[in-house]
């Protein structure tokens, strides 16, 4: 068991040093700033983000968790194995407006699918300054693309060394990127416990001074051998003298026995281990080449500190020290969230990701810590620290006056400045929460934080997928905020500005759905999640009975009896919708009380009934289910029941369009073709799948027309998708069909179909290819107006991309000449169209498409060859079995097959 467990620990190990290392060079290749690793996690459908380079992790707390079906780029790129380039703020709001809602900055961004070949692990993603086209990104997207080629082959073997699948399902890993600007400035931590002489130090102390992690003993002895021989007796007194409460006042500089300059700092945290010692904490810094402008900037009469891009504070000057009530030697080293009060808000959030991602300054206020209060935390030691997230605010009691706080971005450093604003600006003893106001600047965009919306949230650790992570172990966690911090207090506002995130996502979410299923699904990722539900249950009226529309969650039958309730029936889900009223429960026992009898899918949580109703128009009924009890607070509800609304009229609007997409299809399976003519000698088989986007109708056609003795076989595909381009299929089938039965010449077929289009007039182009074969020789003359080549499989298996003439696409040019190319079909050889929905692939060549279509024909067009009466039927359903069975497809594909039977049929 334990060898078992000693190797699980080093491919944790070896997994975190490859993702670490993939997003640092991802960030030097693509020219970024920030970059990261989505991985697989053990919950399908859900990606998580297993490092994060170059930006504090509570800030991209939002976007830690992504569901493989959202329309977020991390997702695309997973799921359909495409790279996505945004190269600014413009085209990632087109693309994806949800994404950039949360993120309304100047940046651009890079995704690149990491695989191996025959499975996808994850995602690469770097944020980096924004370019006016993608061209300019085409050196990095390729850098990128060998990255993760490296690292999908690296994970591979990771898979393969002890059978089990690589995913993650921890807090991502946060790591400094590589310096832009070789900047030296760094910082470790260390503390010291005289009683058992045991000394801890960060990874960053110990590079700084030259210890191996693996060798190093633990010791304030080994801290102090660190140094050359005269200057080791300086540093083992320096800890006794700060053991004994006497630490010294100033840096003490050392050298390491490299022979680098290294500025230590030691203070007592007044634990006291034995009596009359103390513990000791101390910092290492590396002054670099920045000392001079260091003492500068000491001189400023505004507070000037520097913080890295992972929010550690590695300069602070006299001023901004006195300003945020903390000496210097407190400030760096530490936090950014434990320093500076008032930055958990989440307006700050927002600022603070605008300061990290875009290159404008930003601009705005928090609270100075009172009068009374400053300089408190001056004897508390490390020790003592509460860590990140606690909030300086908190520990130094009630706030005083407003301080402006600009930050300046840089490649390595964010540059902050403070500025006392007048006593009258800021009314004496207002909480924190009301003195974080933002201030009109370049680049200050107002939208509500992403992380606002967890920092209301109930339930704190809610996977996407809308499964719930495990339960808290208190009430108390429960209803703790992402980022273990305290929920805000009700009326606060940093709660409305949170709540104003989820309508906001919810209503762009929606504008993208367009039936019921859709609108359900993405109630289902977006509110569950929001909210730390894991059952949802939606109900809509039919002739004033309540039909169940989408569920997840719920027990298996459960639901069921509920199924067609009429609306006189006595229970939540029927209460909400006739009295229009949102119903709460907190717990179930509420719940049975209200409704005794009424059968219960748990013996624990809470449950949210919610009306749909639209324009004053009845539509539904929404059910949120919890898995463990929760209260509802009053803006939790208020903000239920508007998103209610904003569901119920998606849903009504899903319905009308649901209608009017049945008509359309059935428009559209009138005019395609309901049988083929036959011929002895010859087999076809033909199949139709409509695209999955909008209403499911499109313009590509197929059919087979008795022409003269022989055939005519012909394939179209009208521009767009639609009504309007199913009733101009119609027309041109219509046309081409009335044409091949007078037996007209290929080139008259397609010159008389495009004058016909272009007098028409509809707006509209579309591509045909019309085929004359004769049977009995096996001769086809070929006509193309811009359509994909035909494939012919002869009978021994070579399969190939006919070299046929083509003119332009018809509905263009009435002088429009198409010539006529022939080829020639031999007994068992088969010869399929088929449409560009069938060989396009987002992000690839369509030629790509078209090859791949050829080696499958080659390899099940063997079927067609045995004397077997529907063998041409089962290649054309193995040739679109994987367009059948993919749920996305943005266009519509038609596929004709036709084959010479191997041997004439016998007359009867």
């Amino acid at each position: 068991m334990t060898r078992r467990a000693e190797g699980a620990g080093r491919r944790a190990a070896r997994l975190s040093a490859l993702l670490a290392d993939a997003s640092t060079e991802a960030i030097s290749a693509a020219g970024g700033h920030t970059g990261g690793v989505y991985l697989r996690s053990g919950t399908p459908g859900l990606l998580r983000l297993a490092v994060l380079s170059g930006l504090p992790g509570p800030l991209f707390r939002p976007w830690w968790r992504m569901h493989v079906d959202r329309r977020f780029p991390v997702a695309d790129a997973f799921r359909l194995g495409v790279q996505v380039v945004l190269p600014n703020a413009t085209e990632t709001m087109r693309r994806y407006p949800q994404f950039a809602a949360g993120l309304p900055f100047q940046f651009g961004s890079l995704y690149v699918p990491v695989s191996d070949g025959s499975a996808t692990y994850g995602v690469l993603a770097v944020l980096r300054p924004s370019v006016a086209d993608a061209t300019e990104l085409l050196t990095g997207r390729d850098r990128m693309a060998g990255l993760a080629d490296d690292l999908g082959a690296a994970l591979s073997e990771l898979a393969d060394g002890d059978g089990s699948a690589v995913t993650w399902d921890g807090e991502p890993l946060c790591v400094r990127p590589p310096a832009v600007r070789g900047f030296e400035g760094r910082i470790g931590r260390f503390a010291w416990d005289p009683a058992t002489d045991t000394l801890s130090a960060d990874e960053c102390c110990r590079v700084l001074l030259g210890l191996p992690a693996a060798e190093f003993p633990g010791t304030g002895r080994a801290l102090a051998e660190a140094m050359t021989d005269g200057e080791a007796h300086q540093v083992l007194t320096a800890l006794r003298a700060a053991a004994a409460g006497r630490p010294g006042a100033l840096p003490l500089p050392v050298r390491t026995r490299g022979g680098a300059l290294r500025l230590m700092e030691f203070w007592t945290s007044y634990v006291t281990p034995t009596p009359g010692t103390y513990r000791v904490s101390g910092i290492v810094r590396d002054p670099g080449p920045g000392p001079v402008g260091d003492a500068a900037a000491d001189l400023l009469p505004d507070g000037v500190f520097c913080v890295d891009r992972l929010g550690m504070i590695v300069y602070a000057n006299p001023r901004a020290a006195q300003l945020l009530g903390l000496p210097r030697r407190r400030l760096e080293g530490r936090s950014l969230w434990e320093c500076v009060p008032g930055l958990d808000h989440p307006t700050c959030d927002d600022h603070l990701r605008a300061a990290l991602l875009s290159p404008d300054p930003v601009h705005f206020h928090v609270a100075e810590p009172s009068g009374e209060e400053t300089g408190a935390g001056a004897g508390t030691g490390a020790g003592a620290e509460t860590g990140p997230g606690a909030g300086a605010a908190s520990a130094r009691g009630k706030p005083g006056r407003l301080l402006a706080l600009s930050v300046h971005s840089g490649p390595d450093l964010l540059t902050c400045v403070l500025r006392p604003i007048g006593a009258a600006d800021a009314p004496a003893g207002a909480p924190a929460e009301a003195l974080v106001q933002p201030e009109a600047g370049p680049g200050i965009a107002c939208a509500a934080s992403p992380a606002a919306e967890a920092a209301a949230d109930g339930p704190a650790d809610s996977d996407a997928s809308g499964e719930p992570a495990a339960a808290p172990a208190s009430a108390e966690t429960a209803t703790a905020t992402p980022d273990a911090t305290p929920a805000s207090p009700a009326g606060s506002v940093a709660e409305p500005a949170a709540h104003m995130y989820r309508p906001i996502v919810l209503a762009i979410a929606l504008t993208e759905a367009v039936t019921a299923r859709q609108v359900s699904a993405v109630v289902m990722q977006e509110l569950l999640p929001a909210f730390g539900g894991n059952r949802l249950a939606i109900y809509l009226l039919q002739e004033r009975h309540l039909y169940l529309a989408w569920e997840t969650g719920f027990p298996k039958g459960f639901l069921a009896p509920f199924e067609g309730v009429g609306l006189d029936a006595r229970i939540p889900g029927v209460e909400t919708l006739t009295t229009g009223r949102p119903l709460f429960f907190d717990s179930m026992r509420q719940l049975a009380d209200a409704y005794p009898g009424l059968a219960l899918d748990a013996e624990v949580g809470s449950r949210a009934f919610l009306p749909l109703i639209a324009s004053g128009r009845p539509v539904g009924t929404c059910i949120l289910g919890f898995d463990r009890p929760r209260a509802f607070s009053g803006e939790e509800r208020t903000v239920l029941t508007s998103l209610a609304g904003l569901i119920a009229h998606a849903m009504e609007k899903a319905q009308r369009y649901d209608s009017e997409a049945a008509l359309a299809r059935g428009l559209q399976q009138a005019l395609l073709p309901r049988r083929l003519a036959v011929h002895p000698e010859v087999e076809t088989a033909g199949r139709y799948l409509p695209g999955t986007q909008g209403m499911e109708v499109g313009g590509d056609w197929y059919d087979v027309v008795t022409a003269g003795d022989g055939l005519a076989l012909v394939i179209g595909d009208v521009q767009g998708h639609g009504v309007q381009a199913a009733a101009t299929m119609g027309q041109l089938r219509s046309a081409v069909k009335a044409f091949a039965l007078g037996d007209r010449p290929p080139d008259e077929v397609m010159s008389s179909t495009n004058r016909l289009l272009i007098d028409l007039d509809p707006g509209q182009f579309a591509s045909c290819c019309y085929i004359r074969l004769d049977p009995s020789t096996g001769l086809a003359r070929v006509a193309r107006a811009g359509h994909p080549l035909p494939l012919l499989r002869h009978p021994e298996g070579r399969t190939e991309v006919c070299d046929i003439p083509g003119g332009v696409v018809l509905g263009v040019d009435t002088q429009a000449q198409y010539p006529v190319g022939e080829l020639r079909l031999e007994r068992g050889a088969v010869l399929a169209l088929y449409t560009d929905g069938l060989v396009e692939r987002p992000g690839l060549d369509i030629d790509v498409g078209v090859s791949a279509l050829r080696v499958a024909l080659s390899r099940v067009g063997a079927a067609a060859a045995r004397p077997a009466g529907n063998s041409l039927t089962s290649v054309a359903d193995r040739l679109t079995a994987n367009a059948r069975h993919t749920a996305d497809r943005p266009d519509d594909i038609a596929l004709l097959l036709a084959m010479r039977r191997p041997s004439p049929a016998r007359p009867l």
